[in-house]
């Protein structure tokens, strides 16, 4: 069985699109078509639906699906461990991270890490948190730095590297700024932004309210912290930010009855062989030589 026909298969049925698979393939559209055609035709079964617009699995590409993602996985695993006994720190490297490590915790362990390390080609993309647990899992990256989940479940392993303080935050001329005793009850008289509803930043901030059974009014959501902290600072709504993102164009609020915080750190994969270079860059991720976890920049 062809190893392109299987990723082209894999790409299409996470992109659910026959062009957008191309484009992440850099294949073009008849080539992603031809490499299907040739993969059903070897199985002797329709594996895609095209309704519309819309590309779906049929009932046989969904049950070789899970078993596509086995075989590929398993050649990455035999391709790295063989490479690896070579001993070198060399080859790609695929890193996902999410917006606010990449830009404001990763760039000294990129610097100190290209510099140690030029053989390797780095291959980062900027995801959701929740989005590069999912690429972890199904092999498409071999770690991720990102907001952790309070639940990671085998056969993913999380890894802490820093603890993110939060902030409750709202612009200097919020009517919650002049007060100098606040309480999560005062919050909820006024309209929030949160981050969005499936990230795991949010999950965390609405624990803590639910625990004092109360619901907050959030009015917009989106994943990123700096749209974030822009809403608050022109007096839309409050919100919570880690504390690095603070200056003068936002306010931190004294809540007296909460403190939050999130675990930030990597993910692996612990029933796959991880390359050289993957364990060299974890290694740098926690090594207390150099200076990462409390001097993100700004």
């Amino acid at each position: 069985m062809d190893l392109a026909n299987l990723q082209t298969f894999i790409a299409i049925a996470e992109q659910r699109s026959f062009s957008l698979a191309g484009e992440r393939l850099h294949v073009t559209q008849p080539a992603i078509s031809k490499r299907i055609a040739s993969l059903e035709e070897q199985l002797g079964i329709r594996l895609f639906d095209r309704i519309g617009r819309e590309t779906r699995l049929t009932e046989a590409g969904r049950a070789l699906l899970p078993r596509a993602y086995r075989i590929v996985n398993e050649l990455d695993d035999a391709r790295r461990a063989l490479n690896n006994l070579s001993g070198t720190v060399s080859g790609r490297l695929s890193v996902a991270t999410s917006h606010h490590i990449g830009l404001r915790r990763l760039p000294p362990v990129l610097r100190a890490f290209t510099k140690r390390y030029p053989e390797v080609m780095l291959d980062i993309r900027f995801l959701d948190s929740e989005v590069a647990y999912a690429d972890v899992l199904h092999g498409r990256c071999e770690l991720a730095i990102i907001t952790l989940s309070p639940h990671c479940e085998a056969p993913l392993q999380a890894v802490k590297v820093w603890q993110d303080d939060l902030d409750f935050v709202v612009a200097p001329d919020h009517p919650l700024a002049q007060r100098k005793r606040i309480r999560l009850a005062d919050l909820c008289a006024y309209p929030a932004v949160f981050p969005g509803s499936h990230t795991f930043t949010r999950k965390i901030a609405l624990q803590l309210f639910d625990q004092a059974g109360l619901t907050p009014e959030i009015s917009m959501s989106t994943n990123y912290m700096e749209t974030i902290k822009m809403m608050v600072s022109i007096g839309l709504a409050w919100s919570v930010l880690p504390h690095s993102m603070l200056d003068e164009s936002v306010l931190r609020l004294p809540i007296s009855d909460a403190h939050l915080s999130r675990d930030l750190g990597y993910i692996i994969h612990t029933e796959r062989t991880l390359s050289n270079a993957a364990q060299a860059f974890m290694q740098m991720l926690t090594d207390d030589s150099i200076e990462l976890a409390d001097s993100p920049t700004t």
